[in-house]
């Protein structure tokens, strides 16, 4: 996995304060666009005030159903929750502590987010870890969207329509990301990954 006890934690611990405060503005700021109170966005996401109010404050991590709650009541994409500042320099570094980390809703899947923000309308880049039994749900991606996860460490098992295969350390799965779609780590090991999901490839048939 890389990061180990005490740096392992500071890591996690940095990256959820860093995206929780990038969403909490957003949250705000969608909200208040949509003339909409905290109790309106909670009757319509279904996640509780508090939640919300706690969020906006940055005193929360929430997780990856959460944010997608939310985006479906302010009625935008899921990466636009997620969106950061809008002049970046062309040549930018991030560091472990800066990198936001979306967590699984049983916890134990994590995506940090290592693409470059201003490709998330078409193309997303995420280093995922995944502990053992550690499942990701994921909901449909926009028509024609495709995934390509490639497995650095341990194995990872991927569900799509039915249709399960398995990709260990060396292999890369690709597959419809427009249809719900799961990834389990079935193992008994940690696994790491890399996953690049292309939200603007070609329509698939």
């Amino acid at each position: 996995m890389g990061i180990e006890g005490r740096d392992k934690v500071k890591t996690l611990e940095a990256g959820a304060h860093a995206l929780t405060g990038l969403l909490g503005r957003t949250v705000q700021k969608l909200r208040k666009a949509n003339s909409l109170s905290l109790s309106e966005l909670s009757e319509q996401s279904g996640v509780a005030k508090s939640i919300i109010s706690q969020i906006e404050r940055n005193e929360t991590n929430p997780t990856l159903s959460t944010i997608w709650r939310l985006a479906q009541a302010l009625d935008v994409p899921i990466e636009r929750i997620l969106q950061t500042g809008e002049d970046e320099p062309f040549l930018a570094r991030s560091s472990r502590g800066d990198t936001p980390i979306l967590l699984s809703d049983d916890g134990k899947c994590r995506l940090s987010i290592i693409g470059w923000i201003k490709t998330v309308e078409w193309l997303q880049w995420y280093d995922f870890q995944a502990d053992p039994g550690g499942v990701l749900d994921s909901e449909p991606h926009q028509h024609g969207a495709v995934e390509c996860l490639s497995v650095l460490e341990g194995e990872l098992e991927v569900e799509v329509g039915g249709v399960i295969d398995v990709a260990r350390a060396g292999d890369t799965l690709r597959y419809r990301a427009d249809k719900p779609h799961t990834i389990r780590n079935c193992s008994d090991r940690p696994a790491h990954a890399t996953m690049v999901c292309i939200l603007k490839a070609a329509v698939m048939e």
